[in-house]
């Protein structure tokens, strides 16, 4: 196994005055088996080799399956003193729900705090000044080092940020889904807000892996979602060919590029990638910096995308 010194691996900062991340971080969605079941033996493998390789932000939620109680088994053995441990309340933002949560959270996780806990999703069910009070208190408290939220837009971060500041918002972004360029990128720089980009791949979309007509198994999430279907995941099939043959000529996998192309921008502290084995993991690891060129014909293959809302 390819083992790269952490000191190789590049570091952003995570918002204002906040600490010092690795610049891509496991999101551990997968190994919960959101893309079909991972073995236990294995989803810890998976994490063990991506902190071995300088990942050092490790992310999580209440609502990724058994991720947490894997991830829990998987920082043993001083693995938990090399990372910086996120999670996430999903779905009951209520304040007995969020104090519920993120001590069901430290259970699985077996730990005593966690680095960054996060609210999963703007719900207007719950008042989002009750919500943040809440997380401040556990932050308080010593539960939570930092807090931030996650697919919040700009006008859901100002809301929340006027009850409590926070550090971190994590939002869907990667080459085909670019709706936060606009006016989520400029509030989280005004702000000083570090951004955690999700699904940087596409959840395999930008893997170049699938071709049209592929068909996913049951206990695959991606088996019930509009972008994995007939005509629909067909055009991404041939949007990720094009994007390929950048990628080949560079000398780079598509993933490579896609994680790059994620990273090109400053303000972008980390790029979260889910993996299901460590040979996803060493590919993910790799250092690519993008020129000018190869940005103006990634460019030119992705006003070919087409419009989808979810």
């Amino acid at each position: 196994m390819l083992i790269r010194k952490d000191s190789d691996m590049q570091s952003r900062q995570l918002g204002k005055g906040g600490p010092e991340v690795s610049a891509i971080g496991l999101g551990a969605w997968p190994i919960g088996g959101g893309l079909g079941h991972v073995e236990e033996g294995k989803g810890i493998a998976i994490v063990r080799a991506a902190i071995d390789n300088g990942i050092t932000l490790v992310d999580t939620a209440q609502g990724y399956r058994t991720s947490e109680e894997t991830l829990g088994k998987a920082l043993k053995d001083g693995y938990r003193e090399r990372c910086f441990l996120a999670t996430k309340v999903s779905g009951n933002y209520s304040r007995g729900g969020i104090e519920q949560a993120i001590e069901d959270s430290l259970r699985k996780l077996d730990v005593d705090y966690v680095d960054l806990y996060q609210i999963h999703g703007w719900n207007p069910e719950y008042p989002i000044e009750e919500s943040m009070a809440a997380m401040a208190q556990l932050q308080e408290q010593g539960k939570a080092r930092f807090i931030g939220v996650s697919n919040f837009n700009a006008i859901q971060m100002e809301q929340a940020y006027a009850t409590s500041p926070f550090h971190s918002n994590q939002p869907r972004y990667h080459m085909l889904d670019r709706g936060i360029e606009p006016e989520d990128i400029p509030c989280c720089e005004r702000m000083g807000i570090g951004i955690l980009a999700h699904s940087t791949l596409g959840k395999g979309l930008l893997t170049g892996r699938y071709r049209a007509g592929h068909q996913f198994p049951e206990d695959d999430e991606r088996s019930g979602f509009p972008r994995f279907q007939g005509e629909t995941f067909a055009r991404y099939c041939v949007l990720a060919e094009g994007l390929g043959e950048v990628a080949g000529d560079k000398g780079v996998s598509l993933v490579q590029l896609a994680i790059a192309w994620v990273l090109r921008l400053p303000t972008m502290t980390c790029a979260l990638v889910g993996a299901k084995s460590v040979s996803q993991v060493e590919e993910h690891v790799a250092e690519v910096t993008l020129t000018e060129d190869e940005l103006e014909r990634i460019e030119a293959i992705l006003a070919e995308v087409p419009a989808y809302e979810s």
